[in-house]
């Protein structure tokens, strides 16, 4: 996925200034797509230049702010990306080549790192857990929401793999034969 696509769902969603999409992205997109705010700006920027997108300076706000809005060039070209083949993503975790360097040389003390990541894991499916109930406790959700929900639904399970697997890991680990 490119950054430029998450930014233009964005906006299709809802037009705002850099600032709230940036604050928006993190709330959202960013679970799963991460950008840092100065990413976000420079890439508003080239896709103005490409007819993308449309800025306009917002009355009453602080000096230089601009209202993003999406055009129709950019509605296509969000259209041309959604509906070309992708490859599903593949794992890339350094942890798992920490894992078979262990392996190799011995133990190299990886269970506190383990155990880091394991809380970070179950915080994260709380914090997936806590929108569920949140935004979809109710028992017919529109179109869209179901949308947002299997997205979020495709979080929690990749969370609560990624703690039974940790769990599993921290076993092997701790166990010194």
């Amino acid at each position: 996925m490119s950054l430029p696509h998450a930014l233009l769902t964005s906006i299709a969603e809802k037009p705002c200034s850099g600032y709230d999409l940036a604050r928006r992205f993190d709330k959202s997109i960013g679970y799963f797509w991460h950008a840092t705010h100065q990413q976000i700006y420079r890439e508003l920027a080239r896709m103005e230049t490409q007819g993308w997108v449309i800025s306009t300076e917002v009355e009453g706000g602080r000096a230089g702010k601009k209202l993003f809005d999406i055009l129709p060039t950019g509605r296509e070209e969000l259209h041309r990306w959604a509906i070309e083949s992708s490859a599903p993503m593949k794992l890339r975790d350094d942890m798992m080549v920490k894992l078979r360097a262990d392996a190799a040389i011995g133990p190299l003390g990886l269970a506190e790192e383990f155990e880091r990541r394991l809380q970070m894991h179950e915080q994260e499916l709380q914090n997936y857990r806590a929108i569920e109930q949140r935004d979809f406790s109710a028992p017919h959700l529109p179109r869209e929401a179901q949308l947002h929900y299997l997205i979020l639904k495709a979080g929690i399970a990749f969370e609560e793999s990624r703690v039974q697997w940790t769990k599993e890991a921290l076993q092997v680990l701790r166990n010194t034969f």
